[in-house]
């Protein structure tokens, strides 16, 4: 591995191919953060297209660059507008905009660059530390053990949406029939393909995600009729003040390892850590009751969180091939498009490419500050974009984008049906991330759950006999019955009353 990296590091510095792509993705990623109601995940998604016909490597150097600066993109409309570019940034705001309403805009936005690039150092390192050793765990596994494994990260879709378990549920369920579209990974024989030939070959992921978060968003958007953007503050001296971030190191390192590790748990997401991170900061400052008027340690230490989610939620997916949120879920799209399997595999078979993410995103933490600081000007000028501009600009990159990947209309149709079920689904309050996890996640299940009750003549206790496979059942029933827990405490009480 330290010999493929070495490698990795000299071609992507002296391959002026990849620098550019790494450059353009932190530039379109910043761009795309920081546009109110363009996400991590709608960014992803409407560039992925993009990257069809690149290499392997390549396309993940671009769409590492987007997916880390899309990230700390998403804080700039927060801090100077108070709308989150993205769902990490909904506590970013807090602190953020009250800074910028007191003059101290420049310095909330170096705090947040700051934070955000060190974070992102942190889940790195976590990833490189962690994932060779998951990997080689991981290469015990055998059938009943991916299908277990499998089972438990779409039991935590049940909590993607919180106080929304059953939605998250039934949402994960309508993935897992889109999954099975197509032909029998068994038999050969194609089902639920309505008599159309179109979708014998299954449910494209790139235009069911750009379906979901890209046109579903437009869809919102014009419902909320288009109104203009807030109007932005100017911006101060960006140079930064190092003796006040250095005041801020046990924050930042407080978050960042609070992000790695959330971010690592299937279907947590940046948005369940940059609130722990929050609440922890709050818990430990001596002026609580300040929290809220645009204090430095309420800032940082969710921003380290947001971005170090980002390593974290890379180790589940190239460990053992299951997202650890809606990003990694459309990156995991794009390793299957360009013929990659993510999971312990992926470290023996293709080393090179394993490495290539590692630089990837180091490189894209690096960009992410130099553009940062050099085009947060020019991105504060395109916030002012009227939104039914925006809106044109985004649903024409959905249509073509679908289009691209096989040059087939039906994938257009599927996009547009996906995009108006998002809609519906948000309208009524029911997630759409379990619907494309459940996609991705549904055909590894039926391959090794099958394949495991082949293997045991039927018999489902193969699942009880191995003791990871066990533990990952165990821990799926505990997860699925954890928010009963409090309604039989209250049935129980009202019934000793």
């Amino acid at each position: 591995m330290f010999t493929e990296f070495i490698s990795i590091i000299s071609n992507v510095i002296t391959d002026p191919q990849l620098l550019g792509l790494s450059a353009l993705g932190t530039i379109l990623g910043i761009l795309m953060g920081c546009l109110p109601g363009i996400s991590s995940t709608m960014a992803l998604a409407i560039l992925l297209p993009v990257t069809y016909a690149m290499s392997p490597i390549a396309a993940m150097v671009f769409l590492m660059a987007v997916f880390s600066a899309s990230v700390f993109g998403g804080s700039i409309s927060a801090i100077l507008i108070n709308i989150p570019g993205t769902p990490g940034a909904i506590v970013t705001q807090l602190e953020g905009y009250a800074m910028t309403k007191s003059g101290k805009a420049s310095e909330a936005l170096t705090y947040s660059l700051f934070s955000s690039t060190f974070g992102g150092i942190v889940g790195l390192t976590i990833l490189i530390l962690v994932a060779p050793i998951v990997a080689r765990a991981a290469m015990e596994f055998r059938s009943p053990e991916f299908a277990m494994t499998t089972v438990f990260g779409l039991t935590m879709l049940a909590y993607s949406t919180p106080g929304s378990t059953f939605r998250g549920i039934l949402s994960g369920a309508v993935g897992l029939l889109c999954g099975m579209v197509g032909f029998d990974l068994v038999t050969d024989v194609p089902r639920f393909d309505f008599g159309t030939t179109a979708l014998q070959s299954g449910i494209e992921l790139v235009p069911l995600t750009v379906g979901l978060f890209g046109l579903a968003e437009v869809l919102r958007g014009i419902e909320g009729g288009g109104k203009p953007s807030k109007k932005t503050p100017d911006l101060g001296s960006l140079l930064p003040s190092l003796k006040r971030v250095r005041r801020l190191w046990k924050t930042i390192l407080r978050g960042s390892a609070l992000g790695a590790i959330i971010g690592a748990i299937p279907a947590a997401g940046s948005a369940i850590a940059v609130a722990v991170s929050y609440a922890q900061e709050q818990r430990l400052s001596k002026r609580k009751e300040a929290f809220g008027t645009g204090v430095p340690e309420g800032l940082a230490g969710p921003e380290a969180a947001n971005n170090a989610c980002v390593g974290g939620a890379l180790v589940p997916l190239m460990t053992l091939g299951i997202p650890g949120d809606t990003m990694t879920a459309v990156l995991m799209g794009a390793l299957l498009i360009h013929g990659l399997r993510p999971g312990p595999l992926l470290f023996m078979e293709r080393p090179d490419f394993v490495a290539a993410v590692y630089v990837a995103l180091f490189l894209a933490l690096i960009l992410t500050v130099v553009f940062g600081f050099l085009l947060v000007r020019h991105f504060v000028r395109l916030m002012r974009t009227p939104s039914h501009i925006l809106l044109v600009i985004i649903a024409m990159l959905c249509v073509v984008g679908s289009f691209a990947i096989r040059n087939n209309v039906t994938d257009v149709y599927i996009m547009i049906v996906f995009g108006v079920t998002g809609y519906v689904m948000n309208r009524l309050d029911i997630p759409v991330a379990p619907l494309a996890f459940g996609l991705i996640l549904g055909p590894i299940l039926e391959e090794n759950l099958r394949r495991s009750l082949i293997i045991s003549d039927g018999s489902w206790v193969v699942f009880f006999e191995r003791p990871i496979a066990l533990t990952m059942l165990l821990l799926s029933a505990a997860a699925l019955s954890y928010p009963l827990v409090p309604k039989l405490r209250q049935l129980l009480s009202n019934t000793r009353n």
